[in-house]
């Protein structure tokens, strides 16, 4: 598990060209922020997760626990999702919108880019 990214993946590196594509400025991975956001838009309030749908238990296909050592992974993903939750309530409580976009949504760039723009147009 030592070699899974945590920074800079393909989904994420996908959603920063987007977002750039689109006239949105950002930071990457503020470390002052509650749970490191891959994405921070200052300007808009805004922080963005993209997540991996295997590691935070997406309910998706690509989101299903292997069959074998299975508590051990209904513990690590549950770990994570209980970590996502906190994080998202301590950024809240700071002031802070919380977009989370799943490795799944990629896949259509189209609707993807929609559905950013209107999130984030929404908090301005």
């Amino acid at each position: 598990m030592a070699a899974v990214a945590a920074k800079n993946t393909a989904p994420e590196i996908l959603v920063r060209k987007l977002l750039h594509g689109l006239g949105y400025r950002f930071r990457l991975h503020v470390e002052e922020l509650p749970g490191t956001p891959d994405i921070v838009l200052p300007k808009w309030n805004t922080v963005v997760f993209v997540n991996g749908c295997f590691w935070h238990g997406h309910s998706c296909a690509r989101g299903r626990a292997p069959t074998s050592n299975v508590e051990f992974w209904q513990r690590k993903i549950g770990k994570n999702r209980e970590r996502d939750s906190r994080v998202r309530r301590e950024l809240r409580k700071c002031g802070w919108r919380v977009l989370t976009v799943w490795q799944c949504e990629t896949k259509d760039r189209l609707r993807l880019a929609r559905r950013l723009t209107r999130l984030i147009a929404k908090s301005s």
